[in-house]
């Protein structure tokens, strides 16, 4: 295997000169903090008040990370992809709702994504978001353990009913839905709905994922508490490895409420922990459907490792890695061409309704210690074996 992330021929092999140029601005322009927290604010402020700045929004930062405002055009995404070996996950990037009428919609828009990629076999797998489905506030309280009243009962049973047709409707279509994690204070609720979809669905072939965030101290315990379930109750277990999404949020919050952070106390225990969670898993590949949602190039190279030293070939029905659209092209188009699976995670929706995810793809490329640096360095040094570097480098 002569697996490389450094090279970038293969890595931008999808770009053309000017998407390669137009990722080097938007890469190093998240590179200066103060300038993302300023765009922020800009972007949020001119939504609320109706400037006309979609066009701007939609040919800069929503082409760099999201497939499109439609299905058909996020399709069209994902045929480019499927040229390079690399699938996709479907995710209709609204969330956040809090009205039945909301809810049903977008219920309805999933079903409608499960049977659209139906005949598409580079779209595998649909993602889910639980809070487009049910109130946070419901969510919160369910998690807390406090008594719900007889109508919020009711919206819990109405919200797994959501769930369930679309968890059903996958199984009918053979489509893979992952469960998203959520912050620590509504997590509870969304693991218990998820392991009752593993448990009704993943009998013969695992169709539902549970994500396990590894920033929490105590989720390598419960990726070994899930799978002990899983076998307990006769069901396979769907496990997407992911480190986290929440960590400054879920600190502020332990801190204001006087309670233990979940969240590692460094980011090596968060690696350490993300490792043997690998490890754990293809160990046990047989009772065990693993997602590799990482962008962390050693735990890439590490999982390839114990793939090849078990004798699994590349392309294992139960292994698929996976990184955002727009980021780590190194890692997801040389693992495709090593022959191993590969899905790009596709969010998609009008520029209005994604914001929320955008704006978090900013913050995290500015926060993420020498994530932005090497993402610009591969640009670069592409653009330098393309000869472009010196028109658009700036110093």
């Amino acid at each position: 295997m002569s697996l490389n992330f450094d090279n970038t021929e293969i890595a931008f092999s999808l770009k053309n000169n000017f998407e390669l140029k137009r990722a080097n601005f938007l890469f190093s322009f998240m590179a200066k903090p103060l300038l993302t927290k300023i765009g922020i604010s800009f972007t949020q402020l001119a939504f609320k008040l109706y400037f006309p700045i979609k066009g701007l929004i939609k040919n800069t930062i929503f082409k760099q990370f999201c497939g499109g405002e439609t299905l058909i055009e996020a399709n069209e995404t994902a045929l480019k992809l499927s040229q390079y070996n690399v699938s996709v996950i479907m995710d209709y990037g609204v969330e956040g709702k809090s009205d039945e009428t909301e809810f049903e919609k977008t219920t309805n828009i999933f079903l409608q994504t499960i049977k659209f990629a139906s005949d598409k076999p580079y779209i595998p797998f649909v993602s889910l978001k639980v809070t487009g489905f049910c109130r946070i506030e419901l969510l919160e309280k369910i998690n807390a353990e406090n008594l719900l009243t007889k109508e919020e009962e009711q919206e819990f049973e109405r919200f797994q009913q959501r769930v369930d047709s679309i968890c059903y409707c996958a199984t009918q279509y053979q489509k893979k839905i992952l469960i998203d994690a959520e912050e620590s204070w509504i997590q509870q609720p969304v693991d218990d709905i998820t392991n009752k979809m593993m448990a009704k669905y993943n009998k013969e072939q695992v169709v539902v994922y549970n994500t396990f965030q590894l920033y929490r101290h105590d989720r390598y315990a419960y990726l070994k508490e899930s799978h002990q379930m899983a076998i307990k109750n006769g069901y396979l277990l769907g496990a997407k490895l992911v480190r986290g999404a929440y960590m400054e949020k879920e600190r502020k919050r332990a801190v204001e409420q006087n309670y233990i952070s979940p969240i590692q106390a460094t980011k090596e225990d968060t690696d350490k922990d993300y490792n043997l969670s690998l490890q754990y898993c293809v160990d046990y590949l047989d009772q065990i459907s693993l997602f590799i949602g990482t962008h962390n190039e050693q735990s890439c190279m590490l999982a390839t490792t114990l793939i090849a030293q078990r004798g699994f070939q590349s392309n294992h029905p139960h292994i698929c890695f996976s990184q955002l659209y727009g980021m780590s092209d190194n890692i997801s188009f040389n693992l495709a061409k090593e022959g191993f699976q590969v899905s790009k995670y596709l969010p998609y929706g009008p520029v209005e309704e994604v914001i929320p995810y955008l704006m978090r793809r900013a913050q995290e490329n500015t926060s993420v210690a020498g994530q932005t640096g090497r993402e610009l360095g591969l640009i670069q040094k592409d653009m330098k074996r393309r000869k472009l570097y010196k028109s658009t480098h700036t110093g």
